[in-house]
């Protein structure tokens, strides 16, 4: 009996201690990315600048290396003509940008003023918003909420309203989107519409085919920018997109 019972101790010893050093690890990982400090860095990818390992298939063989480029000339539909994702600005604009974003990401609050600026001083922009709900349940239901206020005309009157919260619950979601006059009891219904699911799985889905790896994230032409990016360089992405779509 009693070594029955140190071998339940040493075996609940070793599951707490690998528990922790998971735990630690992501509180590592999630530090590097989310400095309340520190603005995170910016990193900004060119298509021929980044190469994505594939596995070795079934047959043995290495399958061929993928592209950035490879990635963006393949989804490039899915990404700027997703007609279930939501598009600010001007939707027959000449230029699109896709950010991917999540409500409870303190980056994506202090870039969203510039996003603003950006599409209100540029008519020919088309802003395509991917929900990318990374960072827990409040971000989730957020997500489902906006997504789902779509079908009242209001998903951009919610959108602003939930980036100016510090944070975002599922209570304060509610409560705001009362507030702008939503239906709450047609908003909760709406919010398992299979194509809010569809919009948030693609937005999984996409960011992993292009690597990314936090929010916001940034689609603009032929250039793939993570981390909170200034206003004027947005601008240099939009311009450099343009003169591209002009040389073709």
């Amino acid at each position: 009996m009693r070594s029955t019972w140190r071998g339940l101790a040493r075996g609940r010893n070793l599951l707490i201690g690998v528990t922790a050093v998971a735990l630690v690890g992501s509180a590592v990982a999630l530090y590097r990315v989310y400095d309340g400090n520190k603005s995170p860095n910016i990193i900004t990818e060119g298509l021929s600048e980044r190469q994505f390992s594939t596995p070795v298939d079934g047959s043995g063989e290495i399958a061929p290396v993928v592209t950035l480029t490879d990635v963006l000339n393949r989804r490039r539909g899915e990404l700027e003509r997703d007609s279930n994702a939501p598009v600010l600005g001007n939707p027959a604009g000449d230029v699109t940008v896709i950010e991917f974003f999540d409500y409870n990401c303190p980056y994506c609050k202090r870039v969203a003023d510039d996003v603003k600026t950006l599409i209100e001083d540029d008519p020919g922009i088309r802003l395509v918003y991917r929900e990318w709900p990374i960072l827990g349940q409040g971000s989730l239901f957020a997500s489902r909420a906006a997504l789902a206020a779509r079908r009242q005309g209001k998903y951009e009157e919610l959108h602003w309203a939930l980036m100016q919260q510090p944070r975002v619950t599922d209570k304060l979601t509610l409560r705001i989107a009362r507030k702008i006059g939503l239906d709450i009891p047609r908003l909760l219904n709406d919010m398992n519409h299979p194509s809010v699911s569809q919009h948030i799985a693609l937005s999984m889905d996409l960011s992993r085919s292009l690597g990314l790896t936090g929010t916001p994230s940034f689609v603009i032409g032929e250039q793939v920018a993570r981390g909170l990016i200034p206003l004027n360089q947005l601008r240099d992405y939009v311009r450099a997109a343009r003169a591209a779509s002009v040389r073709e």
